[in-house]
């Protein structure tokens, strides 16, 4: 089976799929290839979920010009597409005199890359803001535009808004080859093709793998492992802003940052390894964790642990973002090296990726329409934890199913969990409603409602218990009936 295109996108991650709404506006033929059974699968669901300013990038680089747009442009897309986000600030902390240069440095990189409102505290300032941050620190650099937002959310919703605007999301399609014959590139997966006049590739720790498939090894991906822990909501305020200590070359180093569900989350560790599908979580990164963040808040003991994580960065060795076509194709567009600040500058990232493809195919003498009736938004997702009780009463008159409680842990209704499954790009499995309306994100990880949310799954997909999944592929849940 094979179907045609003007342009694909190969990779679901946060960049892959706002590029897909961004290129939603036109009349182009427009389709989103993601391997897993779901959007959000890689470094978007794993990663610190901090809307960087923009200070610690070269001035000049292609990480600072899109950090610095992008982070300007978040507050309103989330807005118009509904997904959390949070203007908390944040604190690039020192605790010496040796770390005050890096922070004066920051301070102006910041400067020249134009973030707006930084300033230098003192030990004192610090204290009055964040009191349980060491004693022993020096100052810190204040970032008041630092912002936090739900990452997995936001690509849901990009993805959700790129389909109903006519974009056509192929799950389960594993690129593993591509060839260029008759002015088009033939992109084939396991028991599919289709083709594209142009590609823009955006496949994350896999970047430099799709390359090579058109000839291209002008980069190379290294995958950067870093375990999280996340904690319980019976532990937010200890910080209201997101602490970082001074960066390495490693990164921004491990981080104590308030969610915007109400959480903790502290990490990450930073590991250079070879295996691209390595999610192991370690007792030695945690330890070397707990280590670190009490450098920050030394009365800090992680407890009331939910859950812990891995998150895969991809590290490029051209230390920056790769933007911009092949040598090898002009009509291969390539999206690479997106680590932090890559989730920052995705929605920046996204239009200029939209403008390069479009351009290609101008250069092809394609010219594309914007579509009058575009939705630049999504409708509201329902989320009865934040309702008041006078208009949750009005909703469950309407519909009884939002009176249902599947998850008690953050009072998840069945009526979300049909919304999940049906929206466009919904949910396919456990995960797919997990990372939608958090059935399953609370203490109990799931251990009370999962089998509800499995049932639902299966009635409404009308398939057999058996064929539940918790992330697609051959994680089933159930295995069979024991009588």
């Amino acid at each position: 089976m094979s179907d045609c295109y003007d342009i694909a996108i190969v990779g679901g991650g946060v960049v892959g799929t706002l590029t897909a709404r961004a290129l939603s506006r036109t009349n182009l033929s427009v389709v989103l290839l993601e391997r897993c059974n779901d959007v959000a699968m890689g470094t978007t669901k794993a990663n610190s979920a901090i809307v960087h300013t923009g200070f610690d990038a070269k001035p000049g680089s292609m990480k600072a010009k899109m950090n610095v747009a992008g982070s300007k442009m978040m507050r309103t897309l989330c807005e118009t597409l509904h997904v959390p986000f949070k203007n908390n600030g944040s604190l690039v902390v020192g605790f010496s005199e040796d770390e005050r240069p890096e922070l004066e440095a920051l301070l102006v990189r910041g400067q020249n890359n134009g973030v707006e409102g930084l300033r230098l505290l003192s030990a004192e300032e610090l204290q009055q803001m964040e009191p349980m941050v060491s004693k022993t620190a020096v100052g810190a650099l204040y970032a008041p535009t630092g912002s936090i937002v739900s990452p997995f959310e936001l690509a849901i919703a990009a993805a959700e808004n790129a389909v109903r605007n006519g974009v056509t999301l192929l799950r389960n399609f594993e690129v593993e080859a591509i060839t260029w014959q008759e002015d088009m590139f033939a992109l084939c997966a396991p028991n599919r093709q289709i083709t594209a006049r142009t590609v823009v590739n955006a496949a994350g720790v896999h970047a430099d793998d799709i390359a090579r498939m058109i000839g291209d090894d002008s980069f190379h991906i290294q995958p950067r492992r870093g375990e999280y822990v996340l904690l319980d909501s019976s532990q937010n305020g200890v910080v209201s802003n997101t602490i970082f200590q001074c960066p390495s070359k490693m990164g921004k180093g491990v981080l104590i940052a308030p969610t915007v569900h109400g959480n903790v989350l502290i990490g990450p560790s930073a590991e250079d390894i070879e295996d691209k599908y390595d999610l192991s979580t370690t007792s030695a990164g945690l330890r070397n964790i707990q280590t670190i963040v009490n450098r920050s808040v030394p009365a800090y003991v992680i407890r009331d642990i939910i859950t812990s994580f891995t998150g895969l960065r991809a590290h490029c060795d051209k230390d920056d973002f790769i933007l911009r076509a092949s040598e090898v194709n002009p009509q291969f567009i390539h999206a690479a090296g997106i680590e932090s600040p890559g989730l920052s500058a995705a929605p920046a990232i996204a239009e200029y990726l939209a403008e390069l493809a479009i351009g290609a195919l101008a250069a092809r003498g394609i010219q594309p329409t914007e579509k009058a009736d575009w939705l630049a938004g999504r409708t509201e997702p329902v989320r009865i934890k934040e309702m008041s009780p006078e208009a949750l009463r009005t909703l469950v008159r309407k519909n009884p199913a939002y009176g249902r409680v599947v998850c008690r842990c953050e009072t998840v209704s069945e009526g979300e969990i049909l919304d999940a499954i049906h929206a466009p790009a919904g949910a396919l499995d456990l995960d797919g409603v997990k990372r939608r309306v958090r059935a399953g994100m609370g203490r109990c990880q799931g251990g009370f409602c999962g089998t509800k949310v499995l049932a639902i799954l299966a009635e409404e997909l009308k398939i057999p218990y058996e064929a539940v999944t918790k992330c697609g592929g051959a994680s089933q849940i159930l295995i069979g009936k024991t009588k």
